[in-house]
């Protein structure tokens, strides 16, 4: 049922958008990092910025941020799939709880992924901590870690659903992080395992101001995503690039393997 609160952001944030003019832009010829500043000041300028601050070097929290979540709950992909990987950031706190609420195993990145993963049974979870468990913090609390190779293929088949955060997305499915690569990393690890595969549906949810219809700078390494919700509307993409298969491990530099536990784990057996 749609609410009066619904009808606001949806009048609202498609005028911000329209008028806004970032969503016609030309980014082809800007570096990934010229974008993500693009977008910080754009959600600044428009307000419509949450906590915490400051956005940037984050995945930016926004108004109408559980309206986005609420329209990836209403895919059938979504309601089909029993294991479900999302980011810890804040603008996609509701789909966690959602994803808790429904019954579904949550499968969480630490930090950084320097301790592996974290895995949310909800029925290991009492209901009224459900939305703390939605926390990071909370999923060190009442999740289950998972930091290495046995662990993870022990206690997960395969994830069906990914929900990510973005700073920028465009209507290919083109994505942008906060510029780390750890949502990538994520995925290769998974990739790895044999525990995603290119038909593994990829969401994102943004706020309307982060998305573009331009080309966005990508690399090799980068995954596109399938739907892009926001708070005013879902948005399926039709023809996207391939994901990466796995890890890509000629672009990883030995610091960075080395930092991560399970990736090095990962690494003695391929390098």
């Amino acid at each position: 049922m749609t609410t009066r609160r619904d009808e606001y952001f949806t009048d609202h944030w498609s005028r911000h958008a329209i008028t806004s003019g970032v969503g016609v832009m030309d980014l082809s010829s800007m570096s990934k990092e010229e974008v993500r500043l693009l977008v910080y000041k754009r959600l600044r300028e428009a307000n419509v910025v949450r906590p915490p601050f400051p956005i940037e070097h984050r995945i930016p929290n926004f108004e109408g941020a559980e309206q986005a979540c609420k329209r990836i709950t209403q895919l059938p992909e979504w309601r089909r799939a029993r294991v479900v990987k999302i980011n810890p950031d804040s603008p996609q706190r509701a789909i966690r709880y959602a994803a808790l609420v429904e019954g579904k195993i949550l499968l969480m990145p630490t930090p950084r992924i320097r301790n592996g993963f974290l895995l949310l049974d909800p029925s290991t979870i009492p209901g009224r901590s459900y939305k703390e468990a939605s926390t990071i913090k909370g999923a060190f609390r009442y999740g289950k870690p998972l930091k290495t190779i046995d662990a993870l293929t022990a206690w997960i088949e395969r994830v069906d659903f990914i929900v990510e955060g973005s700073v920028a997305v465009n209507t290919r499915g083109d994505r942008l992080g906060k510029g780390h690569g750890y949502g990538d990393l994520e995925w290769g690890i998974l990739g790895e395992l044999g525990l995603v595969e290119d038909n593994t549906p990829v969401a994102t949810t943004v706020h309307d101001l982060q998305v573009f219809n331009s080309r966005l700078p990508q690399d090799p390494h980068d995954v596109p995503v399938d739907y892009i919700a926001t708070p005013t509307r879902l948005i399926k993409v039709n023809e996207r690039r391939n994901k990466p298969s796995g890890i890509i491990w000629s672009i990883l530099d030995k610091e960075k393997i080395e930092e991560i536990p399970i990736l090095k784990e990962l690494a003695e057996g391929v390098l």
